[in-house]
Protein backbone atom coordinates (compact mmCIF):
# COMPACT_ATOMS: atom_id res chain seq x y z
CA UNK A 1 0.00 0.00 0.00
CA UNK A 2 1.44 3.37 -0.95
CA UNK A 3 0.69 6.75 0.57
CA UNK A 4 -1.49 9.04 -1.54
CA UNK A 5 0.26 12.41 -1.74
CA UNK A 6 -1.75 14.15 -4.49
CA UNK A 7 -5.49 14.81 -4.43
CA UNK A 8 -7.78 16.07 -7.16
CA UNK A 9 -10.36 18.74 -6.37
CA UNK A 10 -13.05 20.79 -8.11
CA UNK A 11 -13.59 24.38 -7.03
CA UNK A 12 -17.18 25.53 -6.41
CA UNK A 13 -16.85 28.54 -8.75
CA UNK A 14 -13.45 28.40 -10.39
CA UNK A 15 -10.52 30.68 -11.09
CA UNK A 16 -11.12 33.07 -14.00
CA UNK A 17 -7.89 33.94 -15.81
CA UNK A 18 -7.08 37.12 -17.75
CA UNK A 19 -8.56 35.71 -20.96
CA UNK A 20 -11.86 34.80 -19.23
CA UNK A 21 -11.25 31.03 -19.13
CA UNK A 22 -12.59 29.29 -16.01
CA UNK A 23 -10.35 26.76 -14.26
CA UNK A 24 -12.20 24.56 -11.75
CA UNK A 25 -10.39 21.24 -11.43
CA UNK A 26 -6.97 20.92 -9.91
CA UNK A 27 -4.49 18.91 -7.93
CA UNK A 28 -3.21 19.61 -4.42
CA UNK A 29 -0.32 17.72 -2.86
CA UNK A 30 0.24 17.02 0.80
CA UNK A 31 2.10 19.83 2.55
CA UNK A 32 5.56 19.36 3.96
CA UNK A 33 6.98 21.04 7.06
CA UNK A 34 8.92 23.31 4.70
CA UNK A 35 5.67 24.37 2.98
CA UNK A 36 4.40 25.66 6.32
CA UNK A 37 7.68 27.08 7.67
CA UNK A 38 9.24 28.72 4.63
CA UNK A 39 6.45 31.31 4.14
CA UNK A 40 7.09 32.56 7.70
CA UNK A 41 10.45 33.84 6.41
CA UNK A 42 8.68 35.97 3.80
CA UNK A 43 9.14 39.64 4.77
CA UNK A 44 5.51 40.41 3.86
CA UNK A 45 4.28 37.96 6.52
CA UNK A 46 3.98 39.49 9.98
CA UNK A 47 3.62 36.16 11.83
CA UNK A 48 1.76 32.87 12.02
CA UNK A 49 -1.62 34.64 12.32
CA UNK A 50 -1.15 36.72 9.14
CA UNK A 51 -4.06 35.88 6.77
CA UNK A 52 -1.71 36.13 3.77
CA UNK A 53 0.16 33.08 5.11
CA UNK A 54 -2.71 30.88 3.93
CA UNK A 55 -2.43 32.25 0.39
CA UNK A 56 1.30 31.57 0.24
CA UNK A 57 0.97 28.04 1.61
CA UNK A 58 -1.82 27.22 -0.84
CA UNK A 59 0.26 28.54 -3.74
CA UNK A 60 2.99 26.10 -2.72
CA UNK A 61 0.77 23.01 -2.53
CA UNK A 62 -1.70 23.54 -5.41
CA UNK A 63 0.18 21.90 -8.28
CA UNK A 64 -2.34 22.40 -11.06
CA UNK A 65 -5.48 24.45 -11.59
CA UNK A 66 -7.37 23.74 -14.81
CA UNK A 67 -4.91 24.14 -17.68
CA UNK A 68 -2.44 26.07 -15.48
CA UNK A 69 0.54 23.92 -14.60
CA UNK A 70 2.07 26.67 -12.46
CA UNK A 71 -0.11 28.13 -9.71
CA UNK A 72 1.33 31.22 -8.06
CA UNK A 73 0.29 33.56 -5.27
CA UNK A 74 -1.38 35.73 -7.92
CA UNK A 75 -3.81 32.95 -8.92
CA UNK A 76 -4.65 32.09 -5.30
CA UNK A 77 -5.24 35.78 -4.50
CA UNK A 78 -7.57 36.02 -7.50
CA UNK A 79 -9.84 33.19 -6.38
CA UNK A 80 -13.40 33.92 -5.32
CA UNK A 81 -13.86 33.78 -1.54
CA UNK A 82 -15.87 30.54 -1.81
CA UNK A 83 -13.02 28.89 -3.70
CA UNK A 84 -10.41 30.08 -1.20
CA UNK A 85 -12.54 28.73 1.66
CA UNK A 86 -12.92 25.44 -0.21
CA UNK A 87 -9.14 25.12 -0.68
CA UNK A 88 -8.57 25.91 3.00
CA UNK A 89 -11.01 23.16 3.99
CA UNK A 90 -9.53 20.75 1.46
CA UNK A 91 -6.00 21.49 2.71
CA UNK A 92 -7.07 20.80 6.29
CA UNK A 93 -8.79 17.55 5.41
CA UNK A 94 -6.00 16.04 3.31
CA UNK A 95 -3.19 17.14 5.63
CA UNK A 96 -4.71 16.78 9.09
CA UNK A 97 -7.83 14.64 8.64
CA UNK A 98 -8.36 10.92 8.43
CA UNK A 99 -9.19 8.99 5.29
CA UNK A 100 -12.79 8.81 6.53
CA UNK A 101 -12.94 12.62 6.87
CA UNK A 102 -11.50 13.00 3.36
CA UNK A 103 -14.10 10.62 1.92
CA UNK A 104 -16.91 12.45 3.75
CA UNK A 105 -15.66 15.80 2.43
CA UNK A 106 -15.50 14.51 -1.14
CA UNK A 107 -18.95 12.91 -0.82
CA UNK A 108 -20.46 16.16 0.49
CA UNK A 109 -18.87 18.09 -2.38
CA UNK A 110 -20.08 15.57 -4.95
CA UNK A 111 -23.61 15.78 -3.58
CA UNK A 112 -23.46 19.58 -3.71
CA UNK A 113 -22.17 19.55 -7.30
CA UNK A 114 -24.94 17.16 -8.35
CA UNK A 115 -27.63 19.28 -6.70
CA UNK A 116 -26.35 22.57 -8.13
CA UNK A 117 -25.75 21.25 -11.64
CA UNK A 118 -29.30 19.92 -12.04
CA UNK A 119 -31.36 22.04 -14.45
CA UNK A 120 -33.55 24.56 -12.62
CA UNK A 121 -36.43 24.17 -15.06
CA UNK A 122 -36.81 20.42 -14.60
CA UNK A 123 -40.37 19.18 -14.65
CA UNK A 124 -39.92 17.15 -11.45
CA UNK A 125 -38.63 18.65 -8.23
CA UNK A 126 -35.06 17.93 -7.20
CA UNK A 127 -36.29 16.59 -3.86
CA UNK A 128 -36.68 13.10 -5.30
CA UNK A 129 -33.13 13.15 -6.67
CA UNK A 130 -31.52 14.78 -3.64
CA UNK A 131 -33.03 12.49 -1.01
CA UNK A 132 -30.94 9.39 -1.89
CA UNK A 133 -27.78 11.50 -1.92
CA UNK A 134 -28.56 12.91 1.52
CA UNK A 135 -29.38 9.43 2.76
CA UNK A 136 -26.08 8.06 1.46
CA UNK A 137 -24.14 10.89 3.09
CA UNK A 138 -25.88 10.45 6.44
CA UNK A 139 -25.52 6.67 6.45
CA UNK A 140 -21.77 6.80 5.88
CA UNK A 141 -19.61 6.35 8.97
CA UNK A 142 -17.90 9.66 8.18
CA UNK A 143 -21.00 11.79 8.78
CA UNK A 144 -20.44 14.78 11.07
CA UNK A 145 -20.92 14.09 14.76
CA UNK A 146 -24.63 13.61 15.44
CA UNK A 147 -25.74 16.43 13.15
CA UNK A 148 -29.30 15.93 11.91
CA UNK A 149 -29.67 15.61 8.18
CA UNK A 150 -31.77 18.44 6.79
CA UNK A 151 -34.57 17.45 4.46
CA UNK A 152 -33.93 17.99 0.77
CA UNK A 153 -34.97 21.41 -0.53
CA UNK A 154 -36.79 22.29 -3.74
CA UNK A 155 -34.66 23.06 -6.82
CA UNK A 156 -35.25 26.82 -6.67
CA UNK A 157 -33.69 27.13 -3.20
CA UNK A 158 -29.87 27.40 -3.18
CA UNK A 159 -27.94 24.48 -1.73
CA UNK A 160 -26.87 24.69 1.89
CA UNK A 161 -23.25 25.62 2.54
CA UNK A 162 -20.67 22.87 2.94
CA UNK A 163 -20.59 21.32 6.38
CA UNK A 164 -17.80 22.40 8.69
CA UNK A 165 -17.32 26.11 7.84
CA UNK A 166 -19.43 29.05 8.87
CA UNK A 167 -16.80 31.68 8.03
CA UNK A 168 -13.28 31.95 6.73
CA UNK A 169 -10.98 30.89 9.52
CA UNK A 170 -7.50 29.60 10.15
CA UNK A 171 -6.97 25.98 11.09
CA UNK A 172 -6.68 25.84 14.90
CA UNK A 173 -3.09 25.22 15.98
CA UNK A 174 -4.08 22.55 18.49
CA UNK A 175 -5.27 20.29 15.61
CA UNK A 176 -1.80 20.27 14.02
Amino acid sequence: MSLQTRYEFTLPRGYVDDSGAVHRSGVMRLATARDELEPLRDPTISGPDDPRLTVIVLARVVERLGSLDLVTIREIESLFAADLAYLQDFYGVINFGTQAEYEAFVSAESAELVSTSAPAAASTPAVADAAPIAAEASSSPQAPEDEPVAPAEPADVPAAPRPGRSAIEEIPSESR
